[in-house]
C-alpha cells in the first residue's frame, strides 16, 4: 500500500506533516494520486494560517496520534464552541 492510499483514510483529520522544504501540524484537506491539499494550523492562535500543497513524493513523515495532537485538536475543538 502507499501513504497516498493510505492518507486517504485519513482526510479531514489533524496530524502533523514532514516534507521536503517544511513540517507542519494542519488538517489534511485532500489526498490524491499526485498531491495533497494541508491547512496548516499556526499552533499559537489555532487558526489556519496557509493551505499548502504538497507533492507526494515529498512526504518523508506523518504522525497521526500523539499528545501533541491529541492537545491541537483539544484546543481547536474549544475554540470552536466559544465562537459559536
Amino acid at each position: 500500500m502507499r501513504l497516498v492510499e493510505k492518507l486517504k483514510e485519513y482526510e479531514n483529520q489533524y496530524m502533523f506533516i514532514k516534507w521536503a522544504t517544511g513540517s507542519e501540524y494542519g488538517k489534511l484537506m485532500y489526498a490524491g494520486e499526485d498531491f495533497i491539499e494541508f491547512n496548516v494550523i499556526n499552533v499559537d492562535t489555532m487558526d489556519y494560517s496557509e493551505t499548502v500543497l504538497i507533492q507526494s513524493p515529498l512526504i518523508l513523515e506523518v504522525a497521526i496520534g500523539g499528545a501533541d495532537i491529541q492537545r491541537i485538536v483539544a484546543e481547536v475543538s474549544s475554540k470552536i464552541s466559544i465562537e459559536d
